[in-house]
């Protein structure tokens, strides 16, 4: 009956916020079009006002998720984290598949659960929760390797394209036409803001933020302190193009060397679980304890805390920096 309870609440307020948003948004499109059209309505508001209703476009599609996130400083990383990725979505979709994610697992969870173990279900809804971020970050992770790993090449390309006789910014727009994503919607966004009027190192200082590499950061330094003191900008391109490639074929030997480490953490990580697993099936008394006893909540926890901790100090021992 709770569970029931649950779901008609829960679908109740998102029906409620579907409704006020769409009914706060379509007033806001008329004000617009009646101010845009010159229409007669309610007194002129200050000017200021105005550019700020029409660049808050989002604002009034806003749930309180939103703004917990805007008042810790989150929804900018989160916005990175999807431009980063080359994800099309909104930060409120991302935080919506993250509501439903929570609310879907902890149903299920509650209902395939004994009633001894209903209290793990909370627990399923917040991993449930963290997987549409964690996917994103997943997807953000091997764009940025993608790019790393096309970006030696299109150093020398723009060294070649100069050596060939075209401009700097020339060779950025033939970079779009001769490579594959991501490296060619990160430059065609570098030259295209460079084309509306944006200088060259305000451009490129952008193309640093939204690609946050060692290399490219390399690379704009290069470029902007080239511009600066003069030099042979060709010359340079090769040499960071070498200098790169040789720290990918470091970063490889140290991967091949630092595998049995991540192995032996992998391992140490799922011994544990799997113990538990066979327990719960084999001498699910024994296992009961941990669910239905204080004491027993606390060695749980206190366990599963160790054994993550355990986990990342592994993890950061094999992860080394080239």
């Amino acid at each position: 009956m709770f569970v029931v309870i649950a779901i008609v609440v829960w679908a109740c307020a998102l029906l409620v916020w579907w409704a006020c948003s769409n009914a706060f948004r379509h007033s806001d499109m008329d004000k617009l079009k009646s101010r845009i059209l010159g229409g007669s309505g309610k007194p002129k508001q200050a000017k200021t006002s105005v550019i700020g209703s029409i660049l808050q476009t989002d604002e009034t599609n806003t749930l309180l998720a939103l703004k917990f996130l805007r008042r810790f400083q989150l929804q900018t990383k989160l916005q990175d984290l999807l431009e980063q990725g080359g994800m099309k979505w909104s930060t409120q979709k991302l935080v919506n598949i993250s509501l439903v994610a929570v609310v879907a697992a902890w149903m299920a969870a509650w209902l395939i659960l004994p009633g001894q173990f209903r209290r793990a279900s909370y627990l399923v809804g917040i991993a449930a929760g963290a997987l549409p971020t964690a996917y994103v970050v997943r997807k953000r992770n091997a764009r940025m390797r993608r790019f790393e790993e096309l970006f030696p090449d299109s150093l020398e390309f723009v060294a070649r394209s100069m050596r060939a006789g075209h401009a700097f910014s020339v060779s950025l727009e033939m970079i779009q036409r001769e490579f594959q994503e991501p490296l060619s919607g990160e430059f065609r966004r570098t030259f295209e803001e460079h084309n509306l009027g944006l200088p060259l190192d305000v451009a490129l200082q952008k193309l640093a933020q939204r690609v946050p590499s060692l290399d490219v950061h390399f690379f704009v330094s290069a470029v902007l302190l080239q511009k600066r003191t003069g030099g042979n900008l060709s010359e340079i391109l090769d040499k960071l193009a070498y200098v790169i490639r040789e720290r990918f074929k470091l970063r490889g030997r140290i991967r091949a060397i630092s595998a049995h480490g991540r192995m032996t953490g992998a391992a140490l990580t799922c011994i544990p679980i799997g113990v538990a697993v066979i327990m719960f099936y084999v001498n699910p008394d024994y296992v009961k304890f941990f669910f239905t006893d204080s004491v027993g909540n606390i060695m749980l926890g206190a366990a599963a805390g160790l054994q993550v901790l355990g986990y990342a100090i592994i993890k950061q021992i094999v992860k080394i920096e080239v």
